[in-house]
Order: C-alpha cells, then sequence, then structure tokens
C-alpha cells in the first residue's frame, strides 16, 4: 500500500479580524468541515492576541465537525502537568474518537511564553522526556503508578481511556530531538526546513528507533509549508525574515524556507514527498484579506497532491 499523502491548515490570520478565537475560529473550523479538509492544527501561543488555548479551541472544533482531524502543532509540554494533559486528550479522544492529532514541542516558539512554562532546573529536555512517557502510559495503561525525577504517581488514571492509541508526534529539527522521536514518539511534524534537510531528519529518526528496537510508520514524516499567497510581496516579510537570518545563520538565504505563491508551494510539497514526508500543514506568512478566498486557492492548487 502506497503512503497517504495529507495536507491541513493551520491558522490562517485575516486582516483586521481575529484569527483563533471566537468568530474566527469558527469560521475556520466551519470552512474547514465543509470543505472536507483532512486536518486543522491549532498551535500554542498563549500571549498572542486573538488566539485559544489549543486543546480548548480542539474541543470547540470537536463539537463542530464530524470528520475534520484535530491536531495541535505544537503544544507546549514542559511546563504543563502531563497527568492533566493526558486527561485532557482522553477527553478529546471520546469527543472525537480517531481524530484527535497530538504533537509535542519542547519550548514555545515565543519569548513572551517562556516565563509561562518554567520546569525545575530549567531542565527542560529533561522533563519532556519523562513528560512524554508519563503521558503515554496514562493514555494506554488502567492504572499507573510513576515515580521518576520530575513526577510521581500512585495508581492514577485518566477516563475513558482512548480505544484506539493516540499517535504522539513531536516537532523539531536538531539531531537530539530526531533521536528523542525515534525513541518515544510516533512521527514528526517539522518547520521551517529544506527538503535536503528533512531527508537528513528522517533518516536520524529511523536510525534512533532502530537503536531502540522501534519502529516509526512510513507515513508519519510531516512538516509545516509556510506560504506567501499569491498578490503579496516580499516586503510585507521582514520582520519574518530577520527572525529567520537570527535562528537560522547558516542558511545562505533563509528566504528559501517561504514559497512565494501556490505554484512554488506546490513544487515544494512535491519535494518533500520525494524525501519521504507525506504530512503538512500550509499556513499563510501574511494576514490574508479573505479566509475563503485563502482556502478556495487551497483547495484548487494543492489538494490533488493528496494521495
Amino acid at each position: 500500500m502506497g503512503m497517504k499523502v495529507r495536507i491541513g491548515i493551520g491558522s490562517i490570520p485575516v486582516n483586521g479580524s481575529a484569527a483563533e478565537s471566537g468568530p474566527g475560529l469558527a469560521e475556520l473550523i466551519d470552512e474547514l468541515e465543509a470543505r472536507r479538509i483532512d486536518s486543522v492544527w491549532l498551535s500554542d501561543l498563549a500571549s498572542a492576541p486573538h488566539t485559544t488555548d489549543p486543546l480548548i479551541g480542539l474541543a470547540y472544533a470537536a463539537g463542530r465537525t464530524e470528520r475534520l482531524k484535530l491536531g495541535t502543532g505544537v503544544l507546549v509540554l514542559p511546563g504543563r502537568n502531563p497527568g492533566v494533559v493526558a486527561a485532557q486528550l482522553a477527553g478529546l479522544a471520546s469527543l472525537a474518537p480517531g481524530r484527535i492529532l497530538p504533537a509535542f514541542g519542547v519550548r514555545p516558539a515565543r519569548a513572551a511564553d517562556r516565563t509561562l512554562f518554567t520546569v525545575p532546573g530549567g531542565r527542560r529536555a529533561a522533563v519532556f522526556e519523562e513528560a512524554l512517557v508519563v503521558v503515554r502510559r496514562l493514555l494506554t495503561e488502567p492504572s499507573v503508578t510513576h515515580h521518576g525525577e520530575f513526577f510521581h504517581l500512585d495508581e492514577a488514571s485518566v477516563a475513558p481511556l482512548p480505544a484506539k492509541q493516540l499517535d504522539i508526534w513531536l516537532g523539531g529539527r536538531a539531531p537530539i530531538g530526531m533521536s528523542r522521536i525515534g525513541r518515544l514518539a510516533d512521527g514528526w511534524l517539522g518547520s521551517f526546513l529544506t527538503p535536503d534537510e528533512a531527508a537528513v531528519c528522517r533518516s536520524q529518526i529511523k536510525e534512533a528507533a532502530a537503536q531502540a528496537g522501534r519502529e516509526i510508520e512510513e507515513d508519519h514524516y510531516g512538516t509545516n509549508i509556510q506560504v506567501l499567497p499569491d498578490g503579496h510581496d516580499d516586503s510585507t516579510l521582514g520582520p519574518l525574515l530577520a527572525r529567520l537570518a537570527k535562528d537560522r545563520p547558516e542558511l545562505d538565504d533563509p528566504g528559501k524556507l517561504i514559497c512565494r505563491g501556490w505554484a512554488a508551494a506546490r513544487a515544494e510539497i512535491q519535494r518533500f514527498v520525494d524525501v519521504g514526508l507525506t504530512k503538512f500543514v500550509v499556513r499563510p506568512v501574511v494576514p490574508v484579506t479573505s479566509r475563503s478566498d485563502f482556502l478556495d486557492e487551497f483547495s484548487s492548487r494543492l489538494l490533488d497532491l493528496q494521495t
């Protein structure tokens, strides 16, 4: 059987309106469900205006939909109680069976959020790995006793347990993160990387999984696709390009991480598919004038790439 290529949507900011809260979130969710788009992925941006906590947003979306898959893109785990996160995910899975796609990250994307997700002694990576173990055990075992370095549980449980085990995906692109995915996760959702870099990351994950006696499913590798819609020019990208230049100094042209127009996005997705990625989350890098128009273009230009 061939690998399933699937293309979902992240947040779509609209000029002069809310993106992921109130009417803006309702409009986004209803549009995606009506158009039979595969999935929506809500970001974890606690201090950003006009956003909703992703788990709350997904619960809201679950009540408005019947088929749309619901993902976190990505949820910061260190700094959250993993037992509570597991209970929330179990609740979501009962509301929308087979449609919940949890993806976790190590640290907030925005510096302004970092004091909201503190961890003991600043040992974020170690807390993350133990929290992942706790979340997975609580979502798969009827009773969990765990005494680790950071978390302690005695006969703890969440209910109802998901009828089908939730796949846990992680973000990141550094080699240490790829090793963690191979050892502990079920899939990978990258961001701001080239197809060549993605091929290396995929190889690192597969190698780490093999060393741990595990296997990641062949179609459990994906990435975000950042699109500058047709009709916009680079003058709108100044702050983003400056941030990318700072975050990715090893790249001769960080601007290559952004797809200028739908034809470029289509070609980039194909390049990622060619190196073994099959799951994609498309996001505009600037506010758009119309959410419906953006989704019209998305549907007509990209969805036939799905298999």
